[in-house]
């Protein structure tokens, strides 16, 4: 906990426990109501309130009515009662309450602590590179489709993206660094079940990403990483990785998805939120609904390139023109955002490298051969799903996945990487590990944890779209003994990348 959360926790304890004597001390009641006041101001101004705290909420207004009350009582009551008569009257009642503020403070303190434990204020771990990160957000509608989904007909499909690009350190000085994104907080209770308020702290969190600097003129332009996040997810939900890229000199541009990212909002105010879609009686049925979803998807990532391609020569936001280096574009994405990646690999070649973290393969890659070169990043967890006799399944299993990873690892034309991470699940290539380390990095450190994900995918990309070696790529790290590359799976297959 925060400084000021841990006085304002205090605060209220040490008023719990002194309740038995306010009835007899005015000017202690007094002192004890105005310190509860103030000690939940600072912590609200400075640090925010937040879901984790709310035992302590409970018990701090619990408090502060009795204590009102009992100032009210004593000032009415002292002046007709005989001090004796006054004392037989408040002790029962004092007692009463201070047995029930008690018993709340410890629910306070216990409930608090516990919660904050799980879900701690983190801190984002330090990007690597030598750049600072500049971003702005960008509402884009294709007019050639139509959104499916949408209740209007002849709704043009819409998405909104975030660009995070290199800055030069000493031009992002002074400038407030954005807050960690609040809309994960409705992902991650989409995912897991826990409710959104839990997550409310998150936007008090900061980032190393500033708004409004110029881009850096260390290079006259960069590579592009097009970023696409899991089903129920956010564009912003592995920012421990954009920020890891940008720091190294590439422009990353991450994509919302509507109707299978948890939640997306738009300019004018209006929301699209996740669609579950509906309940398929066969297997086959619903990677046939999975392969028109990715397909959907793919076409954003392809209309996406055709805006930057645009952007390049002329930029609305003046930030992008003539800087990006798109002879050298990449796709990363994690899940549902993999299965993006490789197929949109699959459909155009002006990607010219692909990561998936443990994404599906539904759609045309499953039938053809990838001429790019393609990183798979997979958990040992739902490596084990895939392996023989297992005891339990990923949500990522399902029975057409091993025969389409064959076909596409096998028949690949370029280079191919096939690594396993024991230790992971599927969230693992998240942020997820720093928002609660008890729950979701119980085999690491949550900063070795993150540092694994962002680790491998600069080194893909760096090999790939800046023709740099990378002692990661080629063969096991000690750095990270938990990383193993499968030898059936990775292949180079591009000489000059020997």
């Amino acid at each position: 906990m925060k400084i000021f959360e841990w006085i304002f926790v205090l605060v209220t304890i040490v008023g719990a426990l002194g309740l038995p004597f306010y009835a007899k001390k005015r000017k202690l009641a007094i002192g004890m109501l105005s310190a509860l006041v103030i000690a939940f101001l600072l912590h609200a101004i400075m640090d925010s309130v937040r879901g984790m705290l709310l035992p302590s909420y409970i018990v701090a207004l619990i408090l502060f009515i009795l204590l009102i009350i009992q100032v009210i009582k004593w000032t009415r009551s002292v002046g007709s009662m005989t001090p004796e008569i006054y004392k037989k009257k408040s002790k029962g009642r004092t007692w009463l309450h201070g047995l029930l503020i008690l018993i709340l403070a410890a629910f306070s303190g216990v409930g608090s602590g516990m919660l904050t434990r799980y879900f701690p204020a983190f801190t984002m771990p330090e990007p690597t590179g030598q750049f600072a990160i500049g971003t702005f957000s960008q509402q884009i509608v294709d007019e050639s489709r139509e959104e499916t989904l949408s209740p209007e007909a002849g709704d043009k499909r819409e998405l909104m993206i975030n660009v995070w690009y290199p800055v030069d350190p000493e031009a992002a000085k002074g400038i407030k660094p954005e807050s960690y994104p609040a809309e994960l907080g409705e992902a991650i209770s989409l995912v897991f079940g826990i409710p959104p308020q839990v997550f409310s702290y998150l936007d008090t969190i900061p980032t190393h990403v500033v708004k409004g600097a110029a881009m850096s003129n260390a290079s006259s332009s960069y590579p592009v990483v097009l970023f696409s996040p899991g089903v129920r997810s956010a564009r912003f939900q592995s920012m421990t990785a954009v920020e890891e890229l940008v720091s190294h000199g590439y422009i990353v541009v991450g994509m919302d998805h509507p109707y299978t990212s948890a939640r997306v909002t738009f300019p004018d105010g209006h929301k699209v939120s996740y669609d579950a879609g509906p309940e398929f009686a066969t297997s086959e049925e619903l990677y046939q609904y999975n392969v028109q979803g990715v397909g959907i998807r793919a076409a954003d990532a392809r209309f996406v390139l055709d805006t930057l391609e645009q952007w390049n020569v002329s930029d609305p936001n003046q930030v992008l023109e003539g800087r990006l280096d798109l002879n050298h574009t990449g796709i990363m994405g994690h899940s549902y955002g993999g299965a993006t990646t490789a197929e949109a690999l699959a459909q155009d070649e002006r990607f010219h490298a692909g990561l998936s973290l443990e994404g599906g393969f539904w759609g045309s890659v499953s039938k053809s051969s990838l001429k790019q070169p393609f990183m798979y990043i997979m958990s040992g967890k739902t490596a084990k799903s895939l392996g023989p006799n297992p005891t339990e399944h990923e949500k990522l299993f399902y029975p057409e996945f091993e025969p389409d990873l064959k076909h596409v690892m096998n028949n690949s034309l370029n280079d191919t990487y096939y690594l396993t991470v024991d230790g992971f699940f599927h969230q693992s290539f998240t942020d997820i590990a720093l928002i609660s380390p008890r729950l979701f990095a119980k085999n690491m450190s949550a900063e070795h944890n993150i540092d694994i994900t962002r680790s491998y995918a600069l080194a893909f990309f760096d090999r790939y779209l800046k023709g740099e070696a990378q002692p990661l790529l080629q063969g096991s790290s000690a750095k990270f003994p938990e990383a193993s590359y499968d030898h059936e799976y990775t292949q180079i297959r591009n000489k000059q990348a020997r």
